[in-house]
């Protein structure tokens, strides 16, 4: 049987929905309950708030990188053991990338048959936001509106008249009514818009948006809602979420098992838990490093370098000398390396910020600079169309990227290259996913459920590398 669940929506982004989903999950977490969270969409930073909100893991659900019926299993397989989940939309609900509403929160919530709770902005607005809801909930019949939360109320008499106009207009209930908040209210009004490793003022943004959700909207009625759509799921076990490769991980035993370093920190902390749960299905052991807080890099077979910041620790990054010769070393020596966007920086020569140049690792003849406005964004398309260690030739990858940094200097040539890029910026030149000896780095993030062949490359190169090293026979 399914657990109970709701997906927090509304008109666009903005709209507060992040700090009224992250409430209710610390507010029922507070009451006892276990609470599984989960993104729509790509995003990173606002799946990290919900982590540290819930106290678990918050998983992506995303039908643009992942088939349905893989966004429909991941749902159902880390939402088991929990009372209920919570799953946070994107944008507006209907917002997508085509007139049918492909890859918006309306799909994922009928994916999932979940009811769709509203957070609307009600700032200088009355009767008209009835009409407004009205429209939301008769523009797609199929999707189940069951309660609206109003957000930025300015009084008493504001409230009273949005609650009657929507409620006698729609027909759904207004299940709570928010006022507008000020800095002493809430100490991080942009929790969206930042990392929570960066900040040590999180644990307290939500333990405010708890308190501001528990006094402000009706939480038994909430859950009322969301256990009202359970149904049962024929779904399988979570193994099906990771297929066995065709060469099987029965040879790899505890004692052979790669090491795959992770570089997490506050720098690199852009990973989907998927990424990580697939490395280690097909048999790898995980070792978190970070050129933040090591000296040295520890020995690993391969290395995992995700996106971040790392702008935003260039000084402590271009000082740890020991870590980055490290790793250039055993990048000569043939480590396998995979790098995603901050991580393809850190694999450069040089961050130019400010006027101020910043040694990165110097293995890729790169030198990357920064920008106020993003300079990729959004959903990929590539395919792979020239041999690598990592992905066959015709493999289809899609993924996202998000990025600031600029290419101020590129010495290599677009056959360095081994992805055509159809949809999306890239690196250069409408191509991307840079590769050098053993290492493969891009400026798209991939999703391991919706690129299954990966996690099963890196480690078998990873295995090769060992024994090559003569640590295994």
């Amino acid at each position: 049987m399914a657990v109970p669940g709701i997906v927090i929506s509304a008109l666009r982004g903005g709209d507060g929905k992040t700090i009224l989903s992250i409430g209710i999950i610390a507010a029922w977490l507070a009451s006892q309950k276990i609470v599984a969270p989960f993104k729509k969409g790509p995003d990173y930073i606002d799946a990290g708030w919900l982590a540290l909100a819930a106290g678990q893991a918050c998983y992506n659900l995303d039908s643009f990188l992942i088939e349905p019926d893989k966004v429909q299993l991941s749902y159902h397989t880390h939402s088991l053991n929990s009372h209920v989940a919570v799953v946070e939309g994107n944008r507006g609900l209907y917002d997508g990338i085509a007139v049918e509403s492909r890859t918006s929160t309306a799909e994922i919530a009928k994916l999932l048959d979940l009811p769709v709770v509203l957070c609307v902005d009600c700032t200088k607005t009355t009767r008209t936001m009835a009409a407004v809801v009205s429209g939301m909930i008769h523009f797609d019949p199929d999707v189940q509106i069951k309660g609206v939360v109003l957000n930025r109320v300015a009084g008493a008499r504001h409230e009273n008249i949005l609650r009657k106009s929507i409620e006698y207009h729609s027909g759904v209930p207004v299940l709570g009514a928010i006022p507008k908040l000020t800095r002493s209210d809430f100490p991080e009004r942009h929790m969206g818009l930042v990392p929570t490793p960066e900040h040590k003022w999180a644990k307290e943004s939500i333990t405010a948006a708890a308190g501001i959700v528990s006094r402000h909207t009706d939480l038994s009625a909430l859950f009322q809602i969301a256990g009202e759509a359970v149904k049962p799921f024929f779904g399988g076990e979570k193994a099906a979420l990771f297929p066995p490769p065709p060469e099987k991980k029965s040879r790899i035993t505890e004692d052979t098992a790669p090491r795959i370093g992770v570089i997490r920190d506050s720098a690199f902390q852009f990973y989907y838990p998927s990424n990580i749960e697939a490395l280690e299905n097909a048999g790898a052991e995980i070792v978190f490093v970070s050129p933040l807080k090591q000296k040295s890099l520890p020995q690993v077979d391969a290395l995992y370098i995700g996106g971040g910041f790392p702008e935003t620790h260039a000084q402590e990054l271009a000082g740890n000398l020991k870590f980055r010769e490290d790793v250039k070393s055993l990048v000569e020596q043939g480590l396998p390396v995979y790098a995603e966007c901050g991580g393809l920086m850190y694999l450069g020569e040089r961050l130019i910020m400010a006027g101020k140049s910043y040694q990165m690792t110097g293995i890729l003849p790169i030198v990357f600079g920064l920008s106020k406005r993003p300079q990729g964004h959004g959903y990929t398309i590539s395919t792979v169309d020239t041999a690598n260690p990592y992905f066959d030739v015709g493999t289809e990858i899609r993924g996202h990227e998000f990025r600031y940094s600029t290419i101020v200097e590129w010495r290599g040539q677009d056959r360095d290259m081994v992805f055509s890029t159809t949809r999306g910026t890239g690196f250069q030149n409408k191509r991307d996913g840079i590769c050098y000896k053993n290492v493969l780095a891009s400026y798209t993030h991939l999703h391991a459920l919706g690129t299954p062949a990966w996690a099963p490359a890196l480690v078998r190169n990873a295995l090769a590398y060992k024994k090559r090293a003569g640590i295994v026979e």
